[in-house]
């Protein structure tokens, strides 16, 4: 998540919870604070080996040419948002895959859209999301998407809300932390 728009209150508040939320429960006990993500790593969404970057880009190129955006939004969308690679990441994989005679790209409305040789058709593997949908919770999407939408009311309440209103809404959810931090130490 991205909170660099936010004031450095919540900005910091928001980043810690959400960090938290977010740690596989072993690292909870740990006491660093490296994020690992459900699926090592930082960034968005969690790290994933380069080799899953390539598979990913080979198994939908199978499937149809895409431009390198669209292939950034389709795996995030096939991983429900746990995996969205980067630019950094997609970009030169896929000039990777053209060196290595597996994929060419054609100009198309000044887009480079990329699709598969006959060579890259023989080298595409299953799709990496597969391993991703079997790791995921069900209910993480859902923590995702209540921790996206405190933070959203927290930065109206910090632009929009009186200092009295901002006053409750902190107590609010430092009670909200402290309620949290009790479920986890029901186990």
């Amino acid at each position: 998540m991205n909170f660099s728009n936010t004031r450095p209150l919540y900005r910091d508040s928001l980043r810690y919870i959400v960090n938290d939320m977010m740690m596989k429960p072993h690292h909870r006990d740990h006491h660093h604070r490296h994020r690992h993500g459900p699926f090592g790593g930082g960034g968005r969404g969690g790290r994933q080996r380069r080799g899953n970057v390539r598979a990913a880009v080979l198994s939908l190129l199978a499937e149809r040419p895409m431009h390198g955006y669209q292939i950034i939004q389709e795996i995030a969308r096939r991983t429900g948002g746990a995996w969205s690679p980067s630019p950094g990441s997609v970009y030169p994989t896929l000039q990777m895959l053209a060196d290595e005679g597996l994929v060419f790209a054609a100009e198309e409305g000044g887009k480079k859209l990329f699709n598969l040789t006959e060579h890259g058709r023989t080298e595409h593997t299953a799709p990496p999301w597969r391993d991703i949908e079997i790791q995921l919770d069900p209910v993480d999407g859902e923590l995702r998407t209540a921790v996206r939408l405190l933070g959203a009311a927290m930065e109206q309440i910090s632009h929009a809300g009186t200092p009295e209103q901002k006053t409750r809404a902190v107590e609010l959810y430092n009670d909200l932390r402290r309620k949290l931090y009790a479920i986890l130490a029901e186990e």
